[in-house]
């Protein structure tokens, strides 16, 4: 069997509105594959600062990729005639 560039394997579960929302920025940004824009997130993540540090008894649950609050507010005013 040949030698795998990268042969660690990892799993990430996700909502459909994760799913989604990896989905739409790969094909926003061309990504040419899912594995390519994980890659990519991780690489952009790793290097950005200033997000807060989990505390203790933080559960894996309590991660999320969609921030809920933020997208109930930028679709407040949607539909509206104002």
């Amino acid at each position: 069997m040949a030698d795998l560039e990268r042969p660690e394997r990892l799993q990430v579960m996700l909502s459909g509105e994760e799913l989604q929302a990896l989905e739409n920025w790969r094909f926003e940004k061309r990504m040419p594959s899912r594995a390519a824009a994980v890659r990519e997130l991780l690489r952009r993540g790793l290097a950005s600062e200033g997000f807060l540090t989990a505390g203790s008894g933080i559960k894996s649950q309590d991660f999320g990729v969609i921030d809920h609050d933020s997208q109930a507010k930028s679709t407040e005013g949607e539909g509206s005639d104002a």
